[in-house]
């Protein structure tokens, strides 16, 4: 039977606006469980008492650490048994295809089923207020924060967050209180429903941090992101609020057409929310908050760069819209330990230490090794990145990826993984990115694989250095291989 053209009916009896869950519902399986929003949602339905199982082609940590401490048990790979014995609903991930073994099995079973979001809406953020939090860079942290200023405040609030907050060492949270702290991805929801994500999340309050285009595998251009994003402003609520980065251009632009409320963050004159005098120091940075150019409070935080300041400014903004005590934001900010993968030290040995991000896009590149470079100011910095998103294996970003390497000492870069997915002619080149940072000044080198990375990277690390790894994947555990053969290395004095 070709399926080629065919999905499953969507699950009516489950559609978005329910406000119950059908008593007989007991056994979940979640398609694609390993993805770090997945992951949280099987922890959610877990702890709602649903028997939850789940399948994933690429099974490794922190995810499938996360799973197994929950006692849920995942198959590795996609393969009709796994939907046998029957559950009585699946979740499909965003990454599978209308043609994987499951999603056929699926149709041929005819079981009933739901996208991520709409799942997150049902079983999680129905008769809560969904604060969603968007944009192209910033998602997860500014998620993470929001969520632990709440927390701290005793609101008790639910959310579901694209990585691990370290204050929480989970990214999911169901809550008692009024509030649900979403991360409002804008990429596509599953092969049956191609709109973003979330537009499903109905938003009463929402974060709009930067729209730039991404996603190329999805969105044709600049303008096809800003449609989503605009779809995203005309639900917002006549009551609710969009805290929007007055910094970005595209930003200012769309929220002028917002229905609700808009406040403005950034460092510019003209914003609502004002960084100014900003220090970074070795203990931690610390800046002014200015509201409406009157100083509203003094932070001290342990996150750095502007990035980070932005994120925390939109936090700041929404606190005092929530009507959270200046005294209390400021405690928050103090006690935030940040967020897994999100410039996360993941270890010192020989005086070198090692730090993990998740950057890929471009721009994410640039300002993480900026704000790197500005912390550790006199150690060199050694950039270690994969081209490893659906984008950053295209070429839409050869040349930008160019100029986003000026903040390193050293540029390691590998052959990009999975290249057999993307056609020919919109291939990313690993070789001519390494000429064009070599051509611009920058020590870079190109390596085939991993292991041949790894080698060039032990060799040439120096005592004071410090190893910055960027990827959105798990890099064929290059971190944990990195730091493990650190131990049999003797690291060179500067």
């Amino acid at each position: 039977m070709n399926m080629e053209g065919s999905c499953p009916a969507p699950y009516a009896k489950l559609s978005p606006g329910l406000n119950r869950i059908p008593g007989n519902l007991r056994s979940i399986h979640l398609m694609g469980i390993c993805g770090t929003g997945m992951a949280s949602l099987a922890g959610i339905l877990k702890e709602k008492g649903y028997e939850v199982k789940g399948s994933d082609q690429n099974v490794y940590p922190p995810m499938s650490d996360f799973l197994r401490k929950l006692g849920i048990p995942i198959r590795e790979g996609y393969a009709p048994r796994n939907l046998h014995p029957r559950p009585d609903l699946v979740i499909v991930g965003n990454v599978i295809t209308r043609l994987n073994p499951e999603a056929l099995e699926l149709a041929r079973l005819g079981i009933p089923y739901l996208s991520f979001p709409q799942a997150l809406k049902i079983f999680a953020i129905e008769e809560k207020r969904p604060i969603v939090v968007c944009g192209t860079h910033g998602k997860t942290t500014t998620s993470s924060m929001i969520a632990w200023l709440l927390e701290r405040s005793g609101r008790d609030p639910g959310f579901m967050i694209g990585g691990i907050p370290l204050n929480f060492s989970t990214g999911f949270k169901l809550g008692k209180g009024p509030y649900f702290v979403v991360e409002g991805d804008e990429y596509d929801t599953a092969f049956f429903d191609k709109g973003p994500k979330f537009l499903h999340y109905a938003p009463w309050a929402s974060v709009l941090t930067s729209i730039e285009f991404d996603h190329a595998d999805i969105y044709r251009d600049l303008e096809h992101v800003l449609e989503s994003f605009r779809k995203l402003i005309r639900i917002l609520p006549s009551s609710g609020v969009i805290v929007a980065n007055g910094d970005d251009p595209l930003v200012r632009a769309e929220v002028e057409k917002a229905p609700c409320r808009v406040i403005t963050y950034g460092f510019g004159s003209d914003v609502d929310w004002r960084a100014v005098d900003v220090e970074v120091r070795e203990n931690g940075t610390r800046f002014r908050i200015l509201m409406d150019g009157d100083e509203y409070l003094r932070i001290k935080t342990p996150v750095y760069g502007d990035h980070n300041i932005h994120n925390l400014l939109s936090t700041v903004a929404l606190s005092a819209f929530l009507g959270e005590a200046p005294a209390v934001t400021a405690e928050a900010a103090l006690s935030f330990l940040g967020v897994k993968r999100r410039q996360e030290i993941r270890g010192e040995k020989g005086g070198v230490l090692v730090l993990d991000d998740f950057a890929h896009h471009p721009t994410a590149v640039r300002e993480t090794l900026r704000a790197v470079r500005e912390k550790y100011r006199g150690r060199r910095i050694v950039a270690v990145f994969e081209p490893r998103s659906n984008s950053s294996r295209r070429r839409v970003f050869q040349a930008r990826y160019a100029e986003s390497f000026n903040a390193a000492d050293r540029v390691l870069i590998p052959e990009p993984p999975m290249m057999e997915k993307v056609p020919l002619q919109e291939r990313f080149s690993s070789k001519k990115l390494v000429a064009d940072l070599l051509q611009r000044g920058v020590q870079a080198t190109y390596h085939p694989d991993t292991e041949s990375l790894l080698r060039a990277l032990l060799g040439g690390i120096k005592r004071g250095d410090v190893v910055l790894v960027m990827s959105n994947g798990s890099f064929d555990n290059l971190i944990d291989r990195l730091l493990k053969r650190m131990d049999n290395f003797p690291v060179p004095q500067r």
